[in-house]
């Protein structure tokens, strides 16, 4: 199911430099960007659409509400910042009540099959959100997830064998944030355990294994001290989740979406492997972790609910 149209709600680091990706990337006819700021999203399509004789042709905008009358996905990465030394939890009551408005215009015109992308964090919780004001069935419901996270941690094996990051296998599940579980069990290289690989070619201490998820877990942390926010990252996760939807590619990716059941964890948003075609979510995988991963995925959605009743849902 080739995807023709996008909108991008929010026209800040995020948003801005993910419809630039997507644009580069060439999946969509149509970008379209809308914030509250009409200024900068003027001014982010103006210098956007300024570059699209080198690329696929594509029509680069802003717009407001109506423009998600026939949209295929909306993009949300609309809400406050997060501040220096403040969690992800701590961002869901501002974001939430920003999230009604977004979510109310948008399914003011959008249509039944459109796919709505949540990014703005705490993204989980927000997803789970979005789902409830929508309406909408929870197939067509995905967050941005550990998608990001997984690939830090990619990135982090790869520095560390030596091995291109997209041959090392692995997942990080759970919450986007300080709950997320690295799923050791089944990390490979080359089908190789992590253990037999280093039996074979070098060392890994279970301090090293330990060293490499807290800094996948503190990476956005140590970023927004130093520059102030994230966008390059996770601009190309979310490039990466709608290429797998426009070209209906059933690729596995660790995104956001409601569980029920699946892991006995019912009625809340968050990452485990998952197959994303061009319905939204396809299947969610039944991965044997092991039973301390299992332990952690439960105690993560657990840390979510309880966000969620602390707002009435």
């Amino acid at each position: 199911m080739l995807r023709g149209k996008i909108v991008v709600v929010g026209a800040g680091f995020v948003g801005s430099t993910t419809a630039y990706t997507i644009m580069l990337d060439g999946f969509f006819r149509e970008i379209v960007l809308i914030d509250v700021n009409k200024d900068k999203a003027d001014g982010d399509a103006l210098d956007m659409a300024h570059g699209t004789s080198f690329l696929k042709p594509v029509s680069v905008y802003s717009g407001d509400w109506k423009d998600c009358a026939d949209a295929d996905i909306v993009v949300i990465t609309a809400g406050v910042n997060q501040k220096v030394g403040e969690t992800r939890i701590d961002l869901l009551k501002r974001n939430t009540e920003i999230f009604k408005s977004i979510v109310e215009n948008v399914m003011k015109y959008a249509p039944t099959d459109v796919i709505l992308l949540t990014v703005t964090n705490p993204v989980d919780i927000l997803t789970y959100v979005t789902y409830k004001l929508s309406g909408l069935p929870k197939q067509q419901i995905i967050g941005s997830g550990t998608v990001l996270d997984t690939s830090r941690l990619k990135y982090l094996i790869s520095k560390h064998t030596g091995i291109d990051a997209r041959y090392c296998h692995t997942y990080i599940i759970g919450e986007h944030g300080d709950s997320e579980v690295a799923a050791w069990s089944i990390t490979n290289i080359a089908g190789m355990s992590m253990k037999s690989f280093f039996e074979h070619y070098g060392k890994c201490t279970d301090e090293d294994l330990q060293a490499m998820y807290s800094e996948v877990k503190n990476s956005a942390y140590e970023i927004i001290q130093k520059k102030g926010a994230t966008y390059y990252a996770i601009a190309t996760a979310v490039a990466r989740i709608v290429e797998c939807i426009s070209g209906g590619e059933n690729s596995v990716l660790t995104i956001s979406s409601v569980l029920n059941g699946e892991y006995g964890i019912e009625d809340i948003s968050l990452s485990v492997p998952t197959q994303v075609s061009g319905y939204g979510v396809e299947r969610i995988l039944d991965v044997p972790f092991n039973e301390i991963e299992l332990q952690g995925l439960r105690s993560s959605a657990k840390t979510l609910k309880d966000s969620l009743k602390s707002i009435g849902f």
